[in-house]
């Protein structure tokens, strides 16, 4: 009767944190719709004039939305603003931009290295028809910077508040194509070419766009590896899954961004909400053993979320002198941000894992677990404001919260498989719901 108790203690306790992280994925599923992504510019020197062709949101730009460190227009003070934008037809939003070019010119630096910024005209704004309002409309505008005479090469500044640049010379040999945060110059540009970053360079700066895809951007590629990690935290099972995994997202991502595959992303995203789905349930019902047919399964979906992975290198664009590197770079990235999914989940369930195996409750780990999951509410508080996007990270703090909540139960319960029932199993059923809201939004709504 006793351990009848303490069980149904520990599965009301699931049930409480399972709901309230139900709550924050869906929130955050639905402000996903409103991702920050980079501008993309286009550099070309004709009779010694700069062009540049910059497509991207102009909307968050006509808003005046700061964009350095937000990766959800949601976050932002001035958030309503930008949908009434979004929701404007082609001319009168490009009225509206030409209208405040002023102020953004201002925050746009094109120069001569040790000179003063040169002054920049607006030759043209296209902005496409209203589409989803849900999703953000992707405009063009072009200006132009004339050159002083004898100039042999040039600077790009991008403000903060513009958020990232991806800006690419064209018509040269060897260009210059970087990544700029916000509020970077670039390096001198050489206007006759021969700018072209380095392997090392390309490799190092998008190791950085991997891991940020994964922690905190990528909420259905931590599900999907914790789905991994719940069947069984030991190091076999889970190697043999996260290699599959590995391999597979690689050669999909390489043949992806090569052009050699190219799959719509209404089918991926779906299809990639559905391994979550599956890898969930199979949790459920396997019990902590790996199947023989898994690792071939985990394999087929880490195709598919080779595919997610190409479409966000599609936002950020390759450097043609550095695409190997580059592309190298960002599956390491991709690499580290698992691997700190993984390494994290481990810490959290050790003591967890380490009762169910001897067989006895823990009071003090149980005590431990609860004070930790109760600590993570102010530690957010403190660190949430001072950082530029709260939506991506919500959902992470309360993950955190929520698998110690659940620890502390399995740590204080007295059952033969208390880390199974009480953390592993309750912990699937809630992935595997969220993981079919995201099936029935990315193909319904």
């Amino acid at each position: 009767m006793v351990k009848f108790v303490q069980v149904a203690k520990g599965v009301r306790l699931s049930a409480v944190l399972s709901v309230a992280l139900a709550v924050w994925m869906t929130m955050v599923s639905v402000a996903r719709a409103h991702e920050v992504t980079p501008s993309i510019g286009d550099m070309t020197q004709s009779d010694g004039t700069l062009s540049f062709a910059i497509a991207g949101n102009i909307e968050s730009f006509v808003a005046g939305i700061d964009l350095e460190g937000l990766e959800d227009t949601n976050d932002a003070e001035n958030a309503e603003l930008y949908d009434e934008l979004r929701a404007l037809p082609p001319e009168e939003m490009a009225e509206r931009f030409r209208a405040a070019w002023d102020q953004i010119a201002a925050d746009i630096t094109v120069r001569v290295p040790g000179g003063e910024p040169l002054p920049l005209e607006l030759t043209d704004v296209i902005v496409p028809e209203v589409g989803d309002t849900e999703l953000a409309r992707s405009s063009s505008f072009t200006f132009t910077a004339a050159l002083p005479d004898g100039a042999r090469e040039a600077e790009v500044g991008w403000a903060p508040r513009l958020g990232a640049l991806v800006l690419r010379q064209q018509g040269v040999g060897d260009p210059y194509d970087g990544y700029l945060e916000g509020g970077a110059m670039s390096p001198p540009i050489a206007l006759a070419g021969g700018s072209a970053v380095t392997g090392m360079a390309a490799l190092l700066n998008y190791i950085p766009v991997g891991i940020d895809h994964i922690v905190p951007l990528g909420h259905d590629h931590i599900l999907f590896v914790l789905g991994l990690f719940l069947l069984s935290p030991r190091i076999g099972t889970l190697l043999w899954q996260v290699s599959a995994f590995t391999v597979a997202h690689t050669i999909t991502l390489a043949l992806a961004a090569l052009d050699i595959v190219n799959v719509p992303a209404s089918v991926v995203e779906p299809i990639i909400a559905a391994s979550i789905v599956y890898v969930a349930v199979e949790n459920i019902y396997r019990e902590g053993s790996l199947s023989l047919w898994r690792p071939f399964v985990v394999f087929g979906f880490g195709l598919l979320h080779g595919l997610g992975f190409a479409s966000v290198l599609a936002d950020y664009g390759l450097p043609d002198s550095g695409f190997v590197p580059a592309l190298i770079g960002f599956n390491v990235g991709v690499e580290i941000g698992q691997l700190a999914v993984i390494a994290v989940a481990f810490m959290i369930t050790r003591v967890a894992v380490s009762g169910e195996e001897e067989g006895r409750t823990n009071l003090l780990g149980s005590a431990i677990y609860l004070l930790l999951a109760l600590a993570v509410i102010p530690v957010a508080a403190v660190i949430l404001p001072n950082v530029g996007s709260t939506g991506d990270l919500v959902p992470l703090f309360a993950a955190v919260a929520i698998l110690l909540g659940l620890c502390a139960a399995s740590t204080a319960t007295d059952t033969e498989m208390p880390y199974e029932a009480v953390v592993a199993r309750p912990a699937s059923i809630l992935i595997a719901l969220i993981g079919t809201w995201w099936v029935v939004e990315r193909t319904l709504l």
